[in-house]
């Protein structure tokens, strides 16, 4: 019993180890092509991390919960591993596929409303409050006319991912 609880604690730490040190067995063997990839599938860390505590837990439950022995035990938590090492490499690969949407770029902000929160002068800069996909930017803004603070604005043109050329809104 004592074993596959060691087992079952060994599978946990090493998971743990696989968070904090992720990426660490791929820069150590990086220069070597024939381990290329090695460790992206059955054996990376978080599937091994899985199969280890599931056969140790899996084989400390059988052995006290039945009185079967060792050996069914240890078949018993190797299904259970595989099992668990599986669903694991399934998870991580989906969680590698998963895709962010693109990053904001200035010239999305073309064709958006807000209001002046800092005047623009005249061929100067400001501020101006905008919303991007619901969320509130403040950018620079320049404008050839001067634009008083509150006043409603339409984007004209991208200058930057930071900055932005506006005028009034004319109503």
């Amino acid at each position: 019993m004592t074993v596959f609880l060691v087992l079952g604690i060994a599978g946990l730490v090493l998971l743990a180890l696989s968070l904090v040190l992720d990426g660490v067995l791929e820069g150590l063997f990086g220069g070597a092509g024939v381990l290329e990839g090695l460790f992206d599938g059955l054996l990376s860390l978080p599937v091994v991390a899985g199969f280890v505590s599931m056969l140790g837990f899996g084989g400390a439950i059988v052995l006290g919960t039945t009185g079967l022995g060792a050996v069914p035990a240890t078949v018993a938590g190797s299904c259970a591993g595989a099992g668990a090492g599986w669903l694991t490499l399934k998870l991580t690969r989906a969680l590698m596929r998963d895709q962010t949407a693109a990053t904001p770029r200035g010239a999305d902000l073309v064709g958006t409303t807000g209001s002046v929160v800092t005047a623009i002068p005249a061929d100067g800069y400001g501020e101006v409050l905008l919303r991007l996909g619901g969320q509130p930017v403040k950018i620079a803004a320049r404008s050839s006319a001067a634009v008083a603070r509150g006043t409603e604005i339409w984007v004209d043109a991208s200058l930057s991912p930071t900055s932005v050329t506006v005028r009034p809104v004319e109503r």
